[in-house]
């Protein structure tokens, strides 16, 4: 027993599992994905009695253990390997007082792999009000387990879980059906062929394969004059299986728990006819979202200014604090903000999880994937995709890690891939000032605004195009995917501020360390190819100094001027001018090239570097525009940001991937540099060709 243990946390989805395991665990938490896959794996540290430790393993949440989708193959995985370092020494089944009946299928089946499993039954606060008595000593016979009431919100029942897991050797290992019970000529064949293999074990290895698909997992060496059964066969087995079970817990229960429904004081049902009306209930979930996403964009607006003026401070400092030279600048103008590109997306990070918590600890999450999944699956999206589409107006990067709940591989990557085409914040830069410079300033019917219509349309235009291309993704994509929905209303209930804290804390962690780092390496190279050039580069001063000797310009516009000079001669200014006859095609000079290439970094870049280049002094957004629409066309002699191609210029910035944070994030989560570089390539292609087709048709 000096050995720390390990503790697989194993429950149907909705049972609490989470908030037993932070219970559990506290702070001594860690989170990261298991290797080759996106499926989030939670860890922590629990203190035992006797000065004991246990690992805690929070696994995801499944229905049974035949998996159905990539988290719940995770568990079965496990599960069936000794030889995996985290295979539990004891198992605790989570389970939820007014479930039992579908959570006991999970545990006899755990059970029945020889594992000592504990089954804690979760909310047992909730007794009282729903009228629910169990008799746990009769229940613990007939499962030949034992069996705690637990209670998250009260805190209750926890060290009498920690002394069952200290003393997990006594518990016993019996199986609660004789899996032979199932098809006795099949598994009598069965174990004639495999003596040596555990009879149930052996079953799980064999038909997982028919609800999962292929899976790298070794092959067992069939004997020649053993007859391997139909898929259609072994499904039918898995059905009767399914079907003595519950024969099994339905005749448990009948004698151990007592339900008094005339006395439950239960108003879910009633809430429910409200909040899943087929009209009311879009009404409050839209209304819901435009409340949460306008207290994202003011909450959030307060620390992302702190945070970019602090940044900006900092990097100023550094440049008069440090001696001049080509380190200190490397800090000061590639180190500095890419780091404050990093942690300037905290806030909206934080607080997009803050709501989304709270909506899925209140249960009304799950309301939402209900009400919505009948229109998404007509485009080869799930109900749950919602969430992450409808958080991409705000930031792209939370949204994408919004889709983690969505179990099906295929439309989680889907979901992920067309993310980005609706409209974030970062584009809106770039929007008002191209709207201000090409639409007029009139009125329609004397009240809306033409300039207002044109941004309306904008945001209509990504949200559609994104649910057009899941459409067509879901056609092209040949990723096996079992389209079927299942979804469990949960109890409403008060969300914990401790699970909403834990939350809001590992999935800023897991964006700070996880994009963070490719965001950092990109923007110092950013960074080198705009600090350094050939040639005329190194000799900016002189150059610029005798060309403007007679304009008698003050020092800071003659620096405005310098920096003007540099950047067109840097390796980023080259790269504008050589893929000059690229984008001219679409309306686009050098400039606009350069602003394109360096707002990859993120797209409102775009304007601070047009007032670079076009050797604005001041920030200010009317200055800018006022220069820019003085720039003329060197070829047709007309203003270049005209009607023709400022559209051209909305439209590719509509659909262009030009935000290397989404890139990273993407990276993340797909566990593959494939999608990210197929996104921005294919993105990048359909913008191209939008704006294209944009400038020659209008020009």
């Amino acid at each position: 027993m000096a050995r720390q243990i390990n503790v697989a946390l194993i429950g149907n989805p909705n049972t609490g599992k989470t908030s037993v395991f932070n219970q559990l665990t506290g702070l001594k938490q860690k989170v990261g994905n298991y290797p080759g896959i996106t499926v989030e794996k939670k860890q922590g540290i629990c203190s035992l009695p006797r000065g004991l430790k246990a690992t805690i393993l929070d696994l995801p949440g499944t229905y049974s253990l035949n998996a159905c989708s990539l988290d719940e193959n995770v568990v079965i995985e496990l599960l069936l390997n000794k030889n995996d370092k985290d295979f539990p020494d004891v198992v605790i089944v989570v389970a939820d007082i007014e479930n039992l009946k579908r959570n006991l299928l999970l545990f006899t089946q755990i059970k029945d792999l020889g594992i000592p499993t504990i089954l804690a039954i979760n909310m047992a606060d909730q007794m009282a009000r729903k009228a629910i008595s169990v008799n746990i000593k009769i229940l613990e016979e007939k499962l030949q387990t034992k069996i705690v009431l637990i209670s998250s919100r009260k805190n209750t029942g926890f060290e009498q879980l920690k002394d069952l897991i200290t003393n997990y050797s006594f518990l016993s290992t019996k199986p609660c059906i004789n899996a032979s019970q199932i098809a006795p000529d099949y598994f009598d064949r069965l174990q004639k062929a495999f003596p040596n293999q555990e009879l149930y074990k052996l079953w799980l290895v064999i038909n997982q394969d028919v609800n999962f698909g292929k899976l790298n997992r070794q092959t067992l060496v069939v004997p020649t004059d053993f007859k391997t059964e139909s898929n259609a066969n072994l499904k039918r087995l898995q059905q009767k299986e399914t079907i003595l079970r519950y024969l099994f817990i339905n005749k448990i229960l009948k004698e151990t728990v007592l339900i008094d429904k005339g006395n439950a004081k239960d108003f879910q049902s009633k809430l429910d006819r409200i909040l899943i009306h087929k009209f009311w209930g879009y009404i409050i979930f839209f209304s819901i979202l435009m409340l949460i996403f306008q207290a994202i964009f003011d909450w959030s607006r307060y620390p992302m200014d702190f945070i970019d003026v602090q940044f900006a401070a900092l990097s100023e400092w550094t440049k008069t604090a440090l001696p001049e030279g080509v380190f200190t600048n490397l800090i000061a103008e590639g180190i500095i903000p890419g780091l404050a590109g990093v942690i300037i997306f905290i806030p909206q990070i934080a607080f997009l999880f803050f709501f989304i918590s709270i909506l899925e600890e209140t249960g009304y999450m799950s309301r939402v994937v209900f009400l919505m999944d009948k229109i998404m699956r007509r485009f080869g999206l799930s109900g749950k995709s919602v969430v992450p589409l409808v958080s991409g107006t705000a930031c792209a990067i939370p949204a994408i890690m919004a889709a983690r709940n969505i179990e099906s591989w295929k439309e989680r990557l889907i979901t992920i891939l067309v993310t980005p085409l609706t409209t974030c914040s970062a584009r809106l830069p770039v929007y008002l000032i191209i709207i201000s410079l090409v639409i007029p300033q009139q009125r329609i019917f004397g009240i809306f605004s033409l300039q207002g219509i044109t941004l309306m349309l904008l945001y209509l235009l990504g949200f559609s195009a994104a649910i057009f291309s899941a459409f067509l993704l879901d056609k092209i994509l040949t990723i096996k995917n079992k389209s079927f929905f299942v979804i469990e209303m949960p109890n409403y209930k008060f969300p914990l501020p401790k699970n909403i804290i834990y939350n809001v804390i590992e999935k800023t962690k897991a964006f700070i360390f996880g994009a963070g780092k490719i965001i950092m390496a990109i923007s110092i190279v950013l960074w080198v190819l705009a600090s350094f050039g050939p040639g005329d580069f190194n000799k900016a001063k002189e150059i610029v100094s005798a060309k403007i000797a007679s304009q008698n310009l003050s020092s800071e516009n003659l620096d405005t001027e310098i920096a003007s000079f540099k950047l067109e001669n840097s390796y980023i200014g080259i790269m504008g001018k050589a893929i000059e006859p690229v984008v001219k095609p679409l309306g686009f000079d050098w400039k606009i090239g350069i602003a394109l290439i360096s707002s990859f970094a993120a797209r409102e870049v775009f304007v601070g570097t047009l007032a670079t280049i076009y050797s604005v002094g001041s920030n200010e957004e009317e200055t800018i525009k006022n220069r820019m629409a003085a720039e003329i066309n060197p070829v047709l002699g007309t203003p270049l940001f005209n009607f023709a191609s400022g559209i051209s210029l909305l439209l590719f910035y509509a659909f262009a991937m030009q935000c290397m944070s989404t890139l990273a994030i993407v990276k993340q989560e797909t566990n593959s540099w494939k999608w990210p570089i197929w996104q921005f390539f294919s993105l990048t292609t359909i913008a191209y060709i939008t704006a294209l087709i944009a400038y020659q048709l209008l020009k």
